[in-house]
Protein backbone atom coordinates (compact mmCIF):
# COMPACT_ATOMS: atom_id res chain seq x y z
CA UNK A 1 0.00 0.00 0.00
CA UNK A 2 1.00 3.43 -1.07
CA UNK A 3 0.26 6.64 0.65
CA UNK A 4 1.22 9.89 -0.21
CA UNK A 5 0.25 12.46 1.86
CA UNK A 6 0.42 16.25 2.65
CA UNK A 7 -0.62 19.02 4.70
CA UNK A 8 -1.50 22.84 3.66
CA UNK A 9 -2.83 25.43 5.32
CA UNK A 10 -4.20 28.82 3.75
CA UNK A 11 -6.40 31.67 4.72
CA UNK A 12 -9.39 33.01 3.24
CA UNK A 13 -9.38 36.61 1.96
CA UNK A 14 -11.32 39.98 1.82
CA UNK A 15 -11.65 41.23 -1.77
CA UNK A 16 -11.26 45.14 -1.40
CA UNK A 17 -12.05 45.47 -5.29
CA UNK A 18 -14.82 43.01 -6.00
CA UNK A 19 -15.22 39.22 -8.13
CA UNK A 20 -18.95 39.10 -9.57
CA UNK A 21 -19.84 37.28 -12.51
CA UNK A 22 -17.51 35.02 -15.05
CA UNK A 23 -16.68 35.58 -18.21
CA UNK A 24 -16.30 31.77 -18.67
CA UNK A 25 -17.95 29.82 -15.89
CA UNK A 26 -16.23 26.50 -16.25
CA UNK A 27 -12.91 27.47 -15.66
CA UNK A 28 -13.92 30.53 -13.39
CA UNK A 29 -12.89 33.40 -15.84
CA UNK A 30 -13.74 36.47 -14.17
CA UNK A 31 -15.64 39.24 -15.65
CA UNK A 32 -13.00 41.85 -14.47
CA UNK A 33 -9.72 41.92 -12.04
CA UNK A 34 -9.91 42.35 -8.34
CA UNK A 35 -8.09 42.97 -5.75
CA UNK A 36 -7.75 41.54 -2.23
CA UNK A 37 -6.28 40.67 1.57
CA UNK A 38 -5.76 37.89 2.72
CA UNK A 39 -6.60 37.61 6.48
CA UNK A 40 -4.51 36.70 8.68
CA UNK A 41 -5.43 34.72 11.99
CA UNK A 42 -8.68 32.52 10.12
CA UNK A 43 -7.07 29.54 8.69
CA UNK A 44 -8.20 26.53 6.62
CA UNK A 45 -6.30 23.35 7.46
CA UNK A 46 -6.22 20.42 4.74
CA UNK A 47 -4.71 16.92 4.57
CA UNK A 48 -4.57 14.94 1.04
CA UNK A 49 -3.75 11.37 1.24
CA UNK A 50 -3.26 9.76 -1.75
CA UNK A 51 -4.12 6.29 -0.93
CA UNK A 52 -3.70 2.80 -3.88
CA UNK A 53 -6.22 1.36 -1.15
CA UNK A 54 -9.52 3.81 -1.35
CA UNK A 55 -11.96 2.76 -3.84
CA UNK A 56 -13.41 6.08 -4.25
CA UNK A 57 -12.09 9.95 -2.91
CA UNK A 58 -13.24 10.95 0.71
CA UNK A 59 -14.21 14.03 1.83
CA UNK A 60 -14.38 15.60 5.35
CA UNK A 61 -14.89 19.05 6.33
CA UNK A 62 -15.08 20.12 10.29
CA UNK A 63 -15.77 16.24 10.89
CA UNK A 64 -18.46 15.87 8.78
CA UNK A 65 -17.97 13.40 5.41
CA UNK A 66 -19.19 15.23 2.99
CA UNK A 67 -21.53 14.11 -0.39
CA UNK A 68 -23.19 15.63 -3.43
CA UNK A 69 -21.86 18.67 -4.70
CA UNK A 70 -19.84 20.12 -1.96
CA UNK A 71 -17.77 16.67 -2.76
CA UNK A 72 -17.92 16.82 -6.38
CA UNK A 73 -16.22 20.23 -6.24
CA UNK A 74 -13.60 18.97 -4.88
CA UNK A 75 -13.39 15.65 -6.68
CA UNK A 76 -12.99 17.91 -9.66
CA UNK A 77 -9.99 19.32 -8.43
CA UNK A 78 -8.61 16.10 -7.67
CA UNK A 79 -9.02 14.69 -11.09
CA UNK A 80 -7.62 17.44 -12.37
CA UNK A 81 -4.25 16.87 -10.01
CA UNK A 82 -4.49 13.35 -11.19
CA UNK A 83 -4.13 14.04 -14.51
CA UNK A 84 -1.19 16.40 -14.14
CA UNK A 85 0.17 13.68 -11.87
CA UNK A 86 -0.32 10.73 -14.68
CA UNK A 87 -1.97 9.03 -11.16
CA UNK A 88 -5.00 7.56 -10.56
CA UNK A 89 -5.23 6.95 -7.02
CA UNK A 90 -8.28 7.82 -4.58
CA UNK A 91 -7.50 10.27 -1.86
CA UNK A 92 -8.74 11.34 1.54
CA UNK A 93 -9.12 14.78 2.02
CA UNK A 94 -9.68 16.15 5.63
CA UNK A 95 -9.90 19.77 6.21
CA UNK A 96 -11.30 22.33 9.05
CA UNK A 97 -11.95 25.82 9.56
CA UNK A 98 -10.87 27.99 12.23
CA UNK A 99 -14.10 30.34 11.49
CA UNK A 100 -17.81 29.54 10.25
CA UNK A 101 -17.63 28.08 7.09
CA UNK A 102 -20.52 29.01 4.57
CA UNK A 103 -21.78 32.21 5.95
CA UNK A 104 -19.97 34.76 3.46
CA UNK A 105 -16.52 34.85 5.21
CA UNK A 106 -15.10 32.86 2.24
CA UNK A 107 -14.46 29.26 3.87
CA UNK A 108 -14.25 28.08 0.18
CA UNK A 109 -11.89 30.49 -1.15
CA UNK A 110 -9.21 29.33 2.29
CA UNK A 111 -10.29 25.84 1.08
CA UNK A 112 -9.47 25.48 -1.98
CA UNK A 113 -6.16 27.37 -1.89
CA UNK A 114 -5.10 24.76 0.62
CA UNK A 115 -6.48 21.90 -1.24
CA UNK A 116 -4.75 22.95 -4.07
CA UNK A 117 -1.19 23.38 -2.00
CA UNK A 118 -2.09 20.26 -0.48
CA UNK A 119 -2.97 17.87 -3.35
CA UNK A 120 -0.40 19.32 -5.61
CA UNK A 121 2.48 18.40 -3.24
CA UNK A 122 1.04 14.74 -2.28
CA UNK A 123 0.42 13.93 -5.82
CA UNK A 124 4.26 15.19 -6.51
CA UNK A 125 3.67 18.10 -8.68
CA UNK A 126 6.06 20.79 -8.49
CA UNK A 127 3.75 23.71 -8.99
CA UNK A 128 5.02 27.39 -8.99
CA UNK A 129 2.97 29.99 -7.41
CA UNK A 130 1.00 31.18 -10.79
CA UNK A 131 -0.35 27.68 -11.24
CA UNK A 132 -1.34 26.85 -7.89
CA UNK A 133 -3.16 29.87 -8.21
CA UNK A 134 -5.01 28.81 -11.47
CA UNK A 135 -5.25 25.32 -9.65
CA UNK A 136 -7.12 26.78 -6.81
CA UNK A 137 -8.87 28.96 -9.46
CA UNK A 138 -10.76 26.42 -10.79
CA UNK A 139 -12.20 25.40 -7.84
CA UNK A 140 -13.55 28.37 -6.23
CA UNK A 141 -12.74 31.76 -8.10
CA UNK A 142 -11.24 33.98 -5.40
CA UNK A 143 -9.42 30.88 -4.48
CA UNK A 144 -6.32 32.06 -6.65
CA UNK A 145 -6.31 34.93 -4.36
CA UNK A 146 -5.28 33.24 -1.29
CA UNK A 147 -2.20 31.33 -2.65
CA UNK A 148 0.02 34.38 -3.12
CA UNK A 149 0.43 36.50 0.47
CA UNK A 150 -0.44 40.01 1.48
CA UNK A 151 -2.33 42.62 -0.91
CA UNK A 152 -2.94 40.49 -3.96
CA UNK A 153 -4.23 41.93 -7.13
CA UNK A 154 -6.07 39.21 -9.85
CA UNK A 155 -5.84 39.85 -12.94
CA UNK A 156 -9.15 38.54 -14.84
CA UNK A 157 -7.17 37.13 -17.94
CA UNK A 158 -8.84 35.61 -20.84
CA UNK A 159 -8.67 31.91 -20.50
CA UNK A 160 -6.61 29.35 -17.66
CA UNK A 161 -3.51 30.56 -18.60
CA UNK A 162 -3.67 33.98 -18.10
CA UNK A 163 -5.95 34.37 -14.86
CA UNK A 164 -3.90 33.81 -12.07
CA UNK A 165 -3.05 36.11 -8.36
CA UNK A 166 0.28 37.66 -7.62
CA UNK A 167 1.01 39.79 -4.62
CA UNK A 168 0.99 43.52 -5.06
CA UNK A 169 2.41 44.35 -1.45
CA UNK A 170 3.81 41.55 1.45
CA UNK A 171 1.51 41.59 4.89
CA UNK A 172 4.10 43.60 6.57
CA UNK A 173 3.35 47.01 3.88
CA UNK A 174 0.46 47.81 5.99
CA UNK A 175 -0.64 47.27 9.22
CA UNK A 176 -4.85 47.08 8.18
CA UNK A 177 -7.20 45.51 10.38
CA UNK A 178 -10.09 43.77 9.17
CA UNK A 179 -12.90 43.32 12.13
CA UNK A 180 -15.53 41.38 11.16
CA UNK A 181 -18.74 41.91 12.52
CA UNK A 182 -20.64 37.99 12.34
CA UNK A 183 -24.44 38.59 12.21
CA UNK A 184 -25.17 35.45 10.70
CA UNK A 185 -23.50 32.11 10.75
CA UNK A 186 -25.75 29.70 8.81
CA UNK A 187 -24.90 28.37 5.20
CA UNK A 188 -26.48 30.57 2.35
CA UNK A 189 -29.07 29.46 0.76
CA UNK A 190 -27.49 30.84 -2.80
CA UNK A 191 -23.85 30.46 -2.30
CA UNK A 192 -21.37 32.43 -4.74
CA UNK A 193 -21.00 29.88 -6.95
CA UNK A 194 -24.72 30.19 -8.27
CA UNK A 195 -24.83 33.80 -7.39
CA UNK A 196 -21.99 34.33 -10.56
CA UNK A 197 -24.20 32.91 -12.54
CA UNK A 198 -26.75 35.31 -12.20
CA UNK A 199 -24.93 38.61 -12.42
CA UNK A 200 -25.55 38.75 -16.64
CA UNK A 201 -29.58 39.14 -15.83
CA UNK A 202 -28.70 42.08 -13.49
CA UNK A 203 -29.05 45.55 -15.72
CA UNK A 204 -26.22 47.10 -13.51
CA UNK A 205 -23.77 43.55 -14.10
CA UNK A 206 -22.25 45.31 -17.43
CA UNK A 207 -21.57 48.99 -16.29
CA UNK A 208 -20.57 47.68 -12.89
CA UNK A 209 -17.76 45.48 -14.92
CA UNK A 210 -16.88 48.75 -17.17
CA UNK A 211 -16.11 50.89 -13.89
CA UNK A 212 -14.06 48.02 -12.08
CA UNK A 213 -10.74 49.14 -13.78
CA UNK A 214 -10.65 52.77 -12.70
CA UNK A 215 -11.79 51.58 -9.25
CA UNK A 216 -8.91 49.08 -9.14
CA UNK A 217 -6.54 51.87 -10.13
CA UNK A 218 -7.41 53.71 -7.47
CA UNK A 219 -7.55 51.36 -4.73
CA UNK A 220 -4.00 49.98 -5.57
CA UNK A 221 -2.52 53.18 -5.51
CA UNK A 222 -3.72 53.65 -2.12
CA UNK A 223 -2.39 50.62 -0.55
CA UNK A 224 0.66 51.24 -2.43
CA UNK A 225 0.68 54.44 -0.61
CA UNK A 226 -1.05 53.53 2.50
CA UNK A 227 -3.59 56.21 2.36
CA UNK A 228 -6.64 55.41 4.32
CA UNK A 229 -8.35 58.55 3.46
CA UNK A 230 -8.28 57.47 -0.42
CA UNK A 231 -9.31 53.91 0.20
CA UNK A 232 -12.16 53.87 2.18
CA UNK A 233 -14.83 55.71 0.11
CA UNK A 234 -13.52 53.61 -3.29
CA UNK A 235 -13.77 50.14 -1.54
CA UNK A 236 -17.21 51.05 -0.29
CA UNK A 237 -18.56 52.52 -3.43
CA UNK A 238 -17.14 48.75 -5.27
CA UNK A 239 -18.68 46.57 -2.80
CA UNK A 240 -22.12 48.48 -3.07
CA UNK A 241 -21.58 48.19 -6.76
CA UNK A 242 -21.85 44.71 -6.29
CA UNK A 243 -24.55 44.30 -4.38
CA UNK A 244 -26.35 46.41 -6.34
CA UNK A 245 -26.00 43.70 -9.10
CA UNK A 246 -26.79 40.87 -6.79
CA UNK A 247 -30.20 43.13 -5.65
CA UNK A 248 -30.98 43.47 -8.90
CA UNK A 249 -30.66 39.73 -10.60
CA UNK A 250 -33.09 37.17 -11.40
CA UNK A 251 -34.44 36.17 -9.08
CA UNK A 252 -32.73 39.15 -6.56
CA UNK A 253 -29.86 37.85 -4.11
CA UNK A 254 -30.11 40.06 -1.04
CA UNK A 255 -27.89 39.08 1.63
CA UNK A 256 -28.22 42.11 3.99
CA UNK A 257 -30.08 41.97 7.45
CA UNK A 258 -30.56 44.80 9.59
CA UNK A 259 -27.43 44.80 11.40
CA UNK A 260 -25.39 44.78 8.29
CA UNK A 261 -27.64 47.94 7.12
CA UNK A 262 -26.90 49.18 10.35
CA UNK A 263 -23.54 49.08 10.68
CA UNK A 264 -22.67 50.30 7.13
CA UNK A 265 -24.41 53.48 8.20
CA UNK A 266 -22.16 53.60 11.81
CA UNK A 267 -18.94 53.10 9.84
CA UNK A 268 -19.96 55.94 7.46
CA UNK A 269 -20.43 57.97 10.64
CA UNK A 270 -17.82 56.93 12.43
CA UNK A 271 -14.98 57.88 9.58
CA UNK A 272 -16.99 61.36 9.21
CA UNK A 273 -16.23 62.01 12.69
CA UNK A 274 -11.99 61.31 11.88
CA UNK A 275 -12.16 57.42 13.00
CA UNK A 276 -10.21 55.85 9.55
CA UNK A 277 -12.96 53.12 8.85
CA UNK A 278 -14.89 51.14 6.07
CA UNK A 279 -16.61 48.67 4.99
CA UNK A 280 -17.11 46.25 2.64
CA UNK A 281 -19.09 43.14 2.64
CA UNK A 282 -18.89 40.28 0.28
CA UNK A 283 -21.76 37.49 -0.29
CA UNK A 284 -23.52 37.40 2.86
CA UNK A 285 -24.86 39.74 5.50
CA UNK A 286 -21.78 40.05 7.79
CA UNK A 287 -20.29 43.20 7.17
CA UNK A 288 -15.96 43.62 7.36
CA UNK A 289 -15.00 47.15 8.74
CA UNK A 290 -11.48 47.96 7.40
CA UNK A 291 -9.31 50.09 9.49
CA UNK A 292 -5.87 50.71 10.64
CA UNK A 293 -4.36 49.23 13.25
CA UNK A 294 -4.49 52.03 15.44
CA UNK A 295 -8.31 52.09 15.10
CA UNK A 296 -8.67 48.31 15.48
CA UNK A 297 -9.93 48.26 19.49
CA UNK A 298 -12.18 51.26 18.96
CA UNK A 299 -13.55 49.97 16.24
CA UNK A 300 -14.10 46.71 17.56
CA UNK A 301 -16.30 48.27 21.13
CA UNK A 302 -17.89 49.63 18.61
CA UNK A 303 -18.93 46.88 16.89
CA UNK A 304 -19.85 45.24 19.92
CA UNK A 305 -22.62 47.93 20.90
CA UNK A 306 -24.89 47.25 17.98
CA UNK A 307 -27.76 45.17 17.77
CA UNK A 308 -27.37 42.21 16.18
CA UNK A 309 -23.96 42.16 16.17
CA UNK A 310 -23.34 38.29 17.39
CA UNK A 311 -19.23 38.65 17.84
CA UNK A 312 -15.56 40.58 15.88
CA UNK A 313 -13.20 37.93 14.25
CA UNK A 314 -10.31 39.86 13.62
CA UNK A 315 -7.61 39.39 10.59
CA UNK A 316 -4.63 41.46 9.80
CA UNK A 317 -2.50 41.17 6.91
CA UNK A 318 -2.28 37.70 5.79
CA UNK A 319 0.71 35.13 4.30
CA UNK A 320 0.44 33.32 1.74
CA UNK A 321 -1.10 29.46 1.36
CA UNK A 322 1.87 27.57 2.36
CA UNK A 323 2.55 23.65 2.62
CA UNK A 324 2.82 21.86 6.03
CA UNK A 325 3.78 18.57 5.99
CA UNK A 326 4.37 16.52 2.92
CA UNK A 327 4.81 12.29 4.11
CA UNK A 328 5.61 9.47 1.61
CA UNK A 329 4.38 6.28 3.40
Amino acid sequence: MLIRKATAFANPNIALIKYWGNRYHGLRIPANSSLSMNMGGLTTTTTVAFDDSLTIDVVVLDGVEQAGAAKERVVQMLDRVRSMAGADAHARVESRNSFPAGAGLASSVSGFAALAVASAAAAGLNLDEAALSRLARAGSGSACRSVPGGFVEWQAGTDDASSYAFSIAPPEHWDLHDLIAIVDTAHKEVGSTQGHRLADTSPLHAGRVASVPDRLARVKAAILERDFAALAPVVEADALAMHAVMMTSDPPLIYWQPATLAIIHAARAWRADGVPVCFTIDAGANVHCLCEGVASDEVRGRLDSIAGVQGVLTATPGGPARLVHNHLF
